[in-house]
């Protein structure tokens, strides 16, 4: 712990602010170095029409994230866990792939590449230049090197920079989501943390946003060793509402798109149960009555990942301060998983 007269912060968590406090700078600096590979990974998915994107923990909810957005753009995009993948395969042949680990060094990554060898259409994105991933394929290197804080914070925001300058090589307008990272908005959370006070747990929720709720979810569980999780909308509509009462958080992300109906019915079914509803909310649309909204400017897409993500990690971090002596200190993990 370091102590000052005011505050007592864990180390942990004086790590992941450090991260925090470069992620926008590095964020962009990392789009703007990434064009050359960014092509190249473009070209190959204008090839194929396929992709396939393989990661791990944090890793695999930016293909989660990014997963409808490639789509949007004509992109026949999955996106699957790299264990998964190794163990039940989807077939490889016309596929781009992109290898998301933010360390480079992964079990999951070394096996795979030892039992495929990759190929021409496989890419890697990781923030390690040196390491074996960067080593092994093509990558898109995210700038400023490892992340050394054990949540993700920096690392998925970087990710995202490097997905954006693809999507921009496949046509996407980089401007809003640029905007939201030159200009990131700072929405007040106080009254959603006291609004989760009592709760035993958060289940975070989204639509076309789910894979940022995922993000979400392993922070909080990383952090405050809480069993958070997360569930696309429609699955926790078909039964799993039956949890929610009082001591059962929840958190919904809506943006400013299709789906922003199916969220707001979500969370006025939530807040009838009696459960406390967050809303990370860029819909444009009125705040959902009971439920505790943090509000940003209309945005969907990149935008609206950029918009919400650092204030998520905000709110995770005062979650789990709030509940653990040493939060940011894992016990039981560790930044590098090197075994399966």
């Amino acid at each position: 712990m370091r102590s000052t007269m005011e505050t007592t912060r864990p180390v942990g968590l004086i790590a992941i602010d450090r991260e925090m406090a470069r992620q926008h700078a590095d964020a962009l600096a990392s789009y703007n170095a990434a064009a050359q590979t960014a092509q190249a990974i473009a070209a190959s998915l204008k090839k194929n029409g396929r992709l396939l994107l393989l990661g791990m923990g944090g890793s695999h909810a930016v293909g989660r994230a990014v997963e409808p957005l490639y789509r949007a753009l004509g992109i026949d995009a999955i996106a699957l866990p790299l264990s998964e993948q190794l163990g039940q395969p989807l077939p490889l042949d016309g596929r781009t792939v992109i290898i998301t680990s933010q360390s480079g060094e992964s079990a999951e990554v070394v096996r795979w590449f030892n039992e495929t060898g990759g190929g021409s259409d496989t890419f890697g994105l990781t923030l390690e230049a040196g390491s074996f991933l960067a080593r092994t394929a093509p990558s898109l290197i995210g700038v400023g090197g490892t992340e050394l804080a054990f949540a993700a914070t920096r690392s998925l925001t970087v990710s995202f920079a490097l997905h954006l300058a693809v999507l921009v090589a496949i046509g996407e307008d980089p401007a809003t989501a640029l905007a939201a990272l030159t200009f990131p908005e700072a929405p007040d959370i106080d009254a959603a943390l006291a609004a989760l006070d009592g709760v035993a747990t958060v289940v975070t929720s989204g639509r076309r946003l789910q894979g940022l709720a995922e993000a979400l979810a392993l922070g909080l569980t990383e952090l405050s060793r809480r069993p958070c999780f997360s569930l696309e909308g429609g699955q926790l509509r078909h039964g799993p509402m039956e949890m929610l009462g009082p001591a059962i958080g929840v958190v919904l992300f809506r943006g400013h798109d299709h789906t922003t109906s199916l969220v707001t019915a979500m969370a006025t079914s939530v807040v009838e149960t009696g459960a406390p509803v967050i809303i990370f909310d860029a819909s444009g649309e009125e705040p959902v009555a009971g439920a505790i909204t943090i509000g940003f400017k209309p945005a969907s897409g990149l935008a609206a990942i950029f918009a919400m993500l650092p204030v998520a990690q905000r709110f995770m971090i005062a979650f789990a301060n709030a509940r653990v002596d040493n939060a940011g200190t894992p016990v039981r993990s560790t930044k590098i998983t090197r075994s399966e």
